[in-house]
């Protein structure tokens, strides 16, 4: 603002804005799409009467292409033909494009049944604007541009509170097909190798510009061929790099998965699961259905923690008793890391945090209700019909939809014990748990408790004990 200010000041420049909105054509010569309400009298073009909207869409047997470059509606003679105030009138037969309805979609189910406005005042005042809009990147850039521009005509109007429809926009990752796996061999003519013979997709000559090209094909190899170090794929046992990527999903290319199959053998929760579990929401990610067997994994662990799959009963070690101050721990740990990553959009962190409360439950002698309750409300946001069905086995009549959401409890947070690691001359031995306020005569004592370590001090002086309060011990022996 200041250098536009100086070069203003001395006269050598000026402030400009410049817009790339261009014209737009907002006809469509087809059926579907909303009428225009115009009518054409002696060939000039007038809006209908207020008391004739809408003008809506003439039911027909065929919506056929005219023939002529016109809308099929001009062949619907009856529909066309009308008239104004006693002279013959002919209805404007183009239509409007898709965005004439789904740029305001969102102001309409505010108060969708209104017979006389678009949206009451008071409604929208109370719901507007959108506090997050999720979408593709690709469907977002023309949508929200022209959802934006049809928002402001109607805020210029005074029909909407709020300059703005949307206060955030999530662009949520692409998810491309499996990872396709190839390989390059040499044809003839290839220097320095045999037809036939694997080539490394780095090798330099593959991608000479000059001509001819070095000669080579490439063709599929199966994953059980390959192996992965670090992030780059190689021929299982030798150092011939292969390309390993994964493509946009297509019909043409027949990568297509379709999620009723998937559906089908791992369920519609398992589905949903695996799609938030795949990394961050606004990373592109390849598919991968042998992964869909993880999550569909942990969801039958959770089932089969409180559910006896035989006889379709609780649990038995589901018990109504006091948890233990470890149990609240990992409930209240669990609660509060699944809320904050569903608030920041952090999906695939809070299952893997579902997940590890589900390996502590494992073992636990006996879960209390208190505990597994806000775990299945926890669950219910990413597989809802697992999670209806386990509430109903807890004994609850009404849907977990009406129930509140866990609240953590922070002091619950700060474990009693803690795990701290024993080393003899700085190798690990073993861990030992101890109190959270141990001191540092028992954490000694603890260390040369654990069986192994007194099998490495055996016979032997110790010279130093070093004692990191909280973390470890380790003794020096000789």
């Amino acid at each position: 603002a200041k250098i536009i200010a100086w070069l203003e000041d001395n006269g050598i420049g000026r402030a400009q804005t410049n817009y790339k909105l261009r014209d737009w054509l907002f006809s469509r010569q087809r059926y579907w799409g909303e009428p225009f309400p115009i009518v054409h009298v002696n060939g000039k073009p007038q809006p209908v009467d207020v008391d004739e909207l809408p003008v809506t869409l003439p039911e027909v047997e065929s919506y056929h292409p005219s023939g002529t470059g016109e809308s099929p509606l001009a062949t619907i003679k009856d529909w066309v033909e009308t008239e104004v105030e006693g002279k013959p009138a002919l209805r404007e037969t183009n239509t409007m494009p898709q965005w004439a309805g789904s740029c305001w979609y969102y102001l309409r189910y505010i108060d969708s049944n209104n017979p006389d406005q678009l949206v009451d005042p008071e409604k929208e005042k109370y719901w507007m604007p959108v506090d997050l809009y999720i979408g593709g990147a690709e469907h977002a850039v023309l949508h929200l541009l022209y959802a934006r521009f049809w928002h402001k005509v109607l805020y210029d109007e005074g029909i909407v509170s709020t300059p703005e429809p949307f206060m955030k926009l999530v662009n949520q990752g692409m998810i491309l097909g499996e990872m396709e796996y190839r390989v390059w061999r040499a044809r003839e003519g290839f220097e320095g190798a045999n037809p036939g013979d694997l080539i490394s997709v780095t090798d330099p000559r593959i991608h000479q510009q000059s001509t001819p090209i070095v000669p080579v094909d490439s063709e599929p190899i199966k994953e059980q061929k390959i192996e992965k170090r670090g992030d780059i794929f190689f021929v299982k046992g030798t150092d011939i790099q292969i390309d390993a990527r994964a493509y946009k999903m297509s019909k043409s290319r027949g990568n297509v998965v379709n999620p009723d199959d998937i559906i089908e053998a791992y369920g519609a929760d398992s589905l949903r699961l695996y799609e938030m579990f795949m990394g961050p929401l606004e990373q592109v990610k390849p598919w991968s259905t042998r992964s869909v067997e993880g999550v569909h994994r942990f969801l039958s662990r959770a089932h089969r923690l409180i559910m006896d799959e035989e006889s379709g009963a609780l649990s038995s070690i589901i018990v109504d008793q006091k948890p233990s101050s470890e149990q609240l721990r990992v409930l209240h740990a669990t609660i509060k890391k699944v809320t904050e990553d569903i608030e920041g959009l952090r999906f695939n962190t809070a299952i893997s945090a579902m997940m590890e409360f589900v390996n502590a439950a494992y073992k636990w002698d006996t879960v209390p209700r208190s505990v597994i309750e806000p775990f299945v409300l926890l669950l219910s946001p990413f597989a809802p019909h697992v999670a209806e069905e386990l509430w109903s086995t807890l004994g609850h009549e009404q849907s977990l939809a009406y129930e509140s959401w866990p609240e953590h409890d922070e002091t619950l947070l700060v474990s009693d014990t803690k795990e701290i690691a024993v080393q003899v001359n700085g190798k690990m031995r073993g861990t030992a748990t101890v109190s959270a306020d141990a001191s540092k005569d028992d954490l000694l004592e603890a260390a040369k408790a654990i069986e192994n370590v007194q099998r490495h001090i055996d016979g032997k002086t110790i010279r130093k004990e070093i004692v990191v309060p909280g973390r470890l011990v380790n003794l020096v022996v000789g």
